[in-house]
């Protein structure tokens, strides 16, 4: 990825000024990105808009240390695991900067009409005066961004010498003569380095000036061009001895090193997940909180190597995966509704095994501890969900020599068809969120969560069918 700008551009609006002439007859004054930053960020703070929509779990920890970076014009690096959001939260500072801000038009670096920086633009400013033409640039153009790679050039982020425009015949030395990078291409905008130590330290050097000195140099040129920007970055902590480091000088010209992290309580894991995940069936909520405290046993298990962290992707995928599974059910046993249940969860065991990093003394124990995780999950929501609760129904059911079989295969109406009427089935039904009225897929997801809850708890017996369906027994 190299840069980031919105699929569709907005149409500036009509009556905006077309000439320099006219913006300074319009009352327009100029402003640095980083100002621009600073007013547009004191505006939301004073009227209470959210500053950084679809950001979840940051607002008392990472979010009052970026507003202070951008009220103090610090650049930053976001430091943390993989998937804690570090890279939405550095795209949505664009929504911090002005919907439109002009440039004149053709500028190569997108200069200011009142501060033109490259010998070209300042010829053309000099020579056309007030009816230098400027258009106009949407914030969602504002953006650059660089995902770090080892192969990654000076040329790609400040810039080379461009051989075409030698061999049209200008001279070597001339500052015309450069293709820019990167960088300066992103001159009046935000430009973010993604994982910042995978960058070679000779190419972090090429850095140095642009967040000290605000200009750049190619090659030797004597080129001072001031430009104009925001220079994020985001690291994980375990690169700096994995794959590279980010070199102290570069370091100390960040103004704020900000660390990052995975949602802090329950109930924020669960709103990521039903904000990211694009499901394809619906998904009962007491589903949504097995997978989150499964997520979060991941995370917290001694044989699941911390440093590397488990992404806030193995939870959306999870979800996906578990409401994908109940899509298939539906096909294949005709199925008026997909409705996700504790069965569809087991696939997600196998299917994710590759998003965890296992301690060295785990090998091919993957699943099996993934697999105990999930068990564990399952039996805490039961408890948090149905304590106190009278599942006495459930019991003596199995207790009169039934055997209620369930499995992914399992339609929801053959599994009611099995359980009949239970007393006590309507308040379990109600304590996990299901309706006085569910469907029959709704009140088939309640039932098996309350098996298996029983199982996991002892007060059943469970047996597994080779062809994976669950016997449940007394």
């Amino acid at each position: 990825m190299t840069e980031a700008t919105s699929a569709i551009t907005p149409t500036p609006p009509a009556d905006l000024p077309r000439t320099v002439g006219e913006l300074r007859a319009s009352g327009h004054e100029f402003r640095t990105v980083k100002e621009e930053l600073r007013d547009n960020l004191l505006v939301k703070l004073r009227s209470g808009e959210p500053r950084f929509p679809g950001i979840v779990g940051y607002d008392d920890t990472v979010l009052p240390e970026v507003e202070r970076a951008l009220l103090a014009g610090h650049d930053m690096v976001l430091l943390g695991e993989r998937g804690q959001g570090k890279t939405r939260l550095l795209r949505a500072l664009v929504g911090l900067l002005d919907e439109w801000t002009p440039f004149i038009a053709g500028s190569e670096l997108r200069e200011h009409p009142y501060h033109p920086l490259t010998p070209a633009a300042r010829r053309l400013a000099a020579d056309a005066g007030d009816l230098l033409p400027i258009a106009w640039l949407h914030r969602s153009e504002r953006y650059g961004e660089k995902l770090a790679t080892p192969d990654t050039s000076v040329g790609d982020l400040i810039g080379d010498v461009d051989p075409i425009k030698v061999a049209e015949g200008r001279a070597l030395g001339d500052p015309e003569t450069i293709h820019f990078g990167l960088v300066p291409r992103t001159n009046r905008g935000v430009f973010a380095v993604n994982e910042l130590p995978d960058l070679a330290e000779r190419i972090q050097v090429s850095l140095l000036n642009v967040l000290e000195e605000r200009d750049i140099q190619v090659r030797g040129y004597q080129l001072r061009l001031p430009l104009d920007l925001l220079l994020v970055a985001s690291a994980n902590p375990e690169d700096y001895t994995n794959r590279g480091r980010i070199i102290s000088p570069l370091k100390d010209r960040f103004g704020a090193e900000i660390r990052t992290h995975y949602p802090i309580d329950l109930d924020l894991e669960t709103a990521l997940i039903r904000q990211e995940a694009s499901l394809v069936a619906s998904l009962p909520e007491h589903l949504v909180e097995v997978l989150a405290r499964y997520t979060r046993g991941v995370r917290e298990s001694p044989s699941v190597d911390s440093r590397s962290g488990v992404s806030a992707r193995f939870a959306i995928a999870a979800a996906e995966t578990v409401a994908a599974s109940a899509l298939r059910r539906a096909g294949l046993r005709g199925e008026r509704e997909a409705v996700a249940r504790v069965c569809d969860a087991v696939s997600v065991t196998s299917t994710l095994r590759g998003k965890v990093e296992f301690e060295s003394g785990e090998e091919g124990r993957e699943t099996e501890v993934l697999g105990h995780l999930l068990r564990v999950a399952t039996a805490e929501t039961f408890r948090a969900r149905l304590a106190g609760l009278d599942l006495s129904g459930f019991t003596d059911l199995v207790a009169e020599g039934a055997i209620i079989e369930t499995g992914d295969l399992v339609s929801a109406e053959e599994l009611l068809g099995q359980i009949g009427t239970v007393p006590g089935l309507a308040k379990v039904l109600d304590r996990l969120g299901l309706g006085d009225a569910p469907s029959p897929g709704q009140a088939a997801s309640g039932i098996e969560f309350v098996l298996e809850g029983l199982h996991l708890t002892r007060r059943l017996a469970k047996e597994l069918t080779d062809d994976g369906r669950a016997l449940y027994g007394s």
